[in-house]
């Protein structure tokens, strides 16, 4: 069967499923287009024990299933991005839940499906909310005062939820009632979301002044069993673990992709990228995919960190008054990784599709804004925020513009996409008291 047919069959059953759905509508938040111009397979997974290998029929190697925990940033310890669904072709609001108020530059918290059901999510409030799918909250327990709060996106495992805050506190809290289980403070910021895997959490650090480490904790204590300072800025990319390769890796304020073999932890390899790596770097087929503040997107070997291929954005004018590296089109957008493209977004407003193996440029699709949240593919599509206040829906096939959901502020975080419907959270409106909102779109009529 061709990747073509499998895809019309894949739109076909949601078109059924989007007939399913449409009662649960609301309002509607969503325009036609853009502006002009634990069995369920993940990271890249066909169920079949491949990541995107050749169950196909294409000659891409085959990897061994990533058994990882699902439930946590990026849906897997390789930060692929991907998300074993099909969305409906259109789409509209059927609630929104007040979420952040900040309006600190960095992305925000994702909110997360939990094997209970719930949506959760954590906001730079500091606090940590659990969703129903109605809409209405379960619980909200604050785990920090610091006014930046929580960026991260918690990892769910064994009925506890853990998460990072800027003030330096990895949490555990009890998924069914927000009980608040330990907490231990591991430097200056925890901004990076934890990754989970039998028992350990791998958090990125910061310190002050700009330094960093990266730890493994003991997720039943809190107890940090392994450090290294190897870092020496902020980082506040999310580990990714690569089993198949034996690698650990992520990046750093500094410019660097760190590597560490795993589960030795012993120090392996470090690319300088030439920008700030802020955001977590994906893997695939044995290639990390590195977006930096550079203005590139890098493919780097996983084994010794060497060179493969360099993607440079378009660069472009932007609407923010940042003199940052950003306005060349640097990358600050998580990317997305699935049948050999990667996908990703960048300053310069632009979505792209890159191939795997080659860093060629298949398509790129224009927003209204800055990309700087995390890329998610679906089967059949890409879904992207924007600081045009909208969530796109591209097909993967060539980029157009399936959907784009109106929010009121600028949108950052990762999409979750589940059964019943696509969740997502914006950073507070500019120069409002309004907060951001979570969102839940379902099919509409």
């Amino acid at each position: 069967m061709t990747e073509r047919t499998r895809r019309d069959w894949l739109r076909a059953l949601g078109a059924a499923s989007t007939a399913g759905a449409a009662g649960l509508a609301g309002c509607s938040a969503l325009d036609s287009g853009g502006p002009a111009g634990d069995d369920t397979p993940e990271n890249g997974g066909s169920g079949d024990g491949s990541d995107g290998g050749s169950s196909d029929g294409s000659d891409r190697p085959t990897e061994a299933p990533d058994d990882g925990v699902k439930t946590q940033f990026r849906q897997g310890l390789r930060n692929t991005g991907y998300i074993d669904a099909t969305i409906p072709e259109t789409a509209e609001t059927a609630w929104e839940v007040p979420a952040n108020r900040g309006d600190h530059s960095a992305s925000k918290g994702s909110p997360i499906a939990a094997p209970n059901g719930a949506i959760v999510l954590a906001d730079d409030t500091g606090r940590v909310q659990s969703i129903a799918p109605d809409g209405s909250v379960n619980w909200a327990t604050s785990i920090s005062d610091d006014d930046r709060g929580s960026h991260g996106t918690p990892a769910i495992a064994d009925g506890s939820l853990y998460v990072g805050t800027y003030d330096g506190v990895v949490s555990a809290l009890a998924l069914d009632d927000g009980e608040i289980l330990w907490q231990n403070t591991v430097g200056g910021s925890a901004a990076a979301s934890p990754t989970y895997l039998d028992g350990k959490l791998y958090v990125a650090v910061e310190h002050a002044p700009p330094d960093g480490s990266v730890v493994k904790m003991d997720a039943e204590t809190g107890e940090v069993e392994w450090r290294d300072r190897r870092p020496t800025d902020h980082p506040h990319s999310t580990v990714a673990i690569d089993r198949e390769h034996g690698r650990l890796i992520f990046g750093s304020n500094d410019g660097h992709c760190y590597a560490w073999s795993f589960p030795e932890l012993e120090r392996e390899w470090a690319y300088d990228t030439g920008g700030e790596v802020k955001v977590p770097l994906a893997i695939s087929e044995g290639i990390a995919v590195v977006p930096s503040w550079a203005g590139t997107v890098t493919g780097l070997d996983i084994e010794d960190g060497s060179m493969l291929w360099e993607f440079e954005t378009d660069g472009g004018e932007t609407s923010k008054d940042d003199p940052s590296p950003a306005d060349t089109g640097g990358v600050m957008c998580a990317p997305a990784v699935h049948d050999g493209e990667v996908y990703v977004g960048s300053h310069d407003t632009n979505a792209y599709a890159i191939d795997l193996q080659s860093g060629e440029k298949l398509w790129s699709t224009a927003t209204g804004g800055w990309i700087t949240g995390s890329a998610v593919a679906t089967n059949d599509h890409v879904l992207v925020g924007s600081y045009d206040a909208k969530l796109y829906a591209l097909d993967r096939d060539d980029g157009s513009v399936t959907w784009a959901a109106q929010g009121r502020g600028d949108v950052t975080s990762a999409p979750t996409v589940t059964d019943d419907g696509i969740y997502y959270a914006e950073r507070a409106p500019e120069n409002s008291d309004e907060a951001g909102m979570c969102y839940k779109l379902v099919a509409s009529e």
